[in-house]
């Protein structure tokens, strides 16, 4: 039992919690960007179920050249020297969703990391390492991410074509 507790106690003291909507985090700093900022019609949204998630969904238009709906979560900056993975428990719609990373609020680029949901209540693991610099769509010529700190999370969905998604996010968190 000793042996249990104490690994229990190494695991959770190896995670540091983001955000956690079972646990009441609030919606703070969380905001929408649609491609309207580009003349696009698409619509998504961010809101908070009773059940403790969160639940990023809408749909996808092409028209005016648009085609991806984003979320964004601007927390204090987070030192993550001390991490090598993100964690995320999430439930989607079996499609393809990107959460992407910057060092600080200001960068003009991201850092992207691409996962397929599975339909089901799922802990979507990745290495900070494999998150690769991207600016509207466009792989940058720099190294992935090696930042000791972040300063911005988001999740965007766009597959070039007209549909409606949703992403249940319940906890966002980082493991050594």
């Amino acid at each position: 039992m000793a042996f249990l507790l104490s690994n229990l106690f190494f695991l959770f003291m190896s995670n540091f919690i983001i955000v956690d909507f079972s646990e009441g985090d609030s919606l703070d700093n969380w905001y929408i960007v649609d491609d309207g900022v580009m003349g696009g019609l698409s619509q998504g949204s961010i809101t908070l179920s009773d059940e403790g998630y969160a639940l990023f969904s809408g749909t996808i238009s092409l028209d005016n050249y648009g085609g991806f709906s984003s979320v964004r979560y601007r927390p204090q900056t987070i030192d993550a020297s001390k991490y090598s993975k993100i964690a995320i428990k999430l439930k989607g719609d079996q499609k393809k969703y990107q959460i992407r990373l910057k060092t600080s609020s200001g960068d003009y680029y991201s850092y992207v990391s691409e996962f397929t949901t599975k339909g089901e209540w799922e802990s979507v693991v990745i290495d900070l390492n494999e998150f690769y610099p991207s600016f509207r769509g466009r792989k940058l010529r720099k190294p992935n991410f090696q930042s000791k700190s972040i300063g911005e999370i988001g999740f965007l969905f766009g597959n070039k074509k007209v549909e409606s998604f949703a992403l249940q996010i319940e906890k966002i968190y980082l493991l050594k």
